[in-house]
């Protein structure tokens, strides 16, 4: 069931579907609610899931020139307020796991786990900080379908780009149909951000970070060597997956994420 909220002068859209604990996803730069369709169907078996279009994206309205991370955080939490839902779990992918762990530094009380899905408490690094200002360069001068055309397949690990060429269209509809406004203000957003490493390895709420071995924007090496998570935490590898595990692995995702919710409610 799709809704919407009032929230700082404009409107949240989200979808609202199945019982029991609350999953919430949220979805990554470029991205909507959309992108986890057939992925919240098979969660939707065991859970209420939620999936807002965080501000910027899809359907939801344009709050500001920044989007900060805590701004997002803050759009989930008045979705959580209006739906009556106490503590969740919530499952960030990228951009979307930024602001879940905004959310978590804002309202621990309200989580009880968290998952980052090929995402890290990291800022950004200079060269991260130019390609954003290129994107909002290019979004200015009216380029963005260049952004979607090369970022989307980007997104997929090399074997999975032809494999999945349907899924992968869809993708680049999604992001294409971003509106300038909101791509700006997020990739502001994400520039702003501060490093959440610290947080995220002290936290006593219960953790899983989900990373493709074959991550283009995430180097798997990397996150595996860098990350600093808090005693007990889950660290599963996606073998077959890029960026985007949901769609390209969607019943492994679901049963790993599936587990720590029921492991850990």
């Amino acid at each position: 069931m799709i809704k919407t909220i009032s929230f700082a002068n404009t409107e949240i859209r989200f979808s609202d579907n199945g019982t029991g604990t609350a999953v919430v996803l949220l979805h990554g730069y470029l991205e909507s609610l959309q992108i986890w369709n057939g992925f919240a169907d098979i969660l939707e078996r065991r859970f209420r899931v939620i999936c807002p279009d965080l501000p910027g994206h899809g359907k939801s309205g344009i709050i500001g020139e920044v989007h900060t991370m805590e701004k997002l955080a803050e759009s989930v939490l008045a979705v959580l307020n209006h739906c009556g839902i106490d503590k969740c779990f919530i499952a960030g992918h990228s951009m979307g796991g930024y602001s879940g762990l905004a959310f978590m530094e804002l309202n621990p009380e309200r989580l009880l786990g968290i998952c980052l899905f090929h995402s890290h408490p990291f800022p950004d690094t200079r060269q991260t900080m130019q390609n954003r200002c290129r994107e909002i360069v290019l979004v200015r001068q009216g380029r963005k379908e260049l952004i979607s055309k090369i970022n989307i397949p980007k997104a997929f690990a090399p074997q999975n780009a032809e494999l999945l060429k349907s899924e992968l269209e869809k993708a680049k509809e999604i992001a294409i149909s971003t509106p300038d406004e909101g791509i700006i203000a997020c990739l502001n957003g994400m520039m702003a951000r501060p490093s959440r490493e610290d947080l995220l390895a002290e936290t006593e709420i219960p953790v899983m970070l989900i990373a493709g071995k074959h991550d283009n924007y995430i180097p798997f090496d990397d996150i595996a060597r860098k990350i600093r998570l808090p005693e007990g935490a889950c660290f599963v590898t996606l073998e077959n997956s890029g960026h985007i595990g949901f769609v390209e692995e969607p019943e492994k995702s679901a049963e790993e994420i599936s587990g720590f919710v029921i492991s850990n409610s």
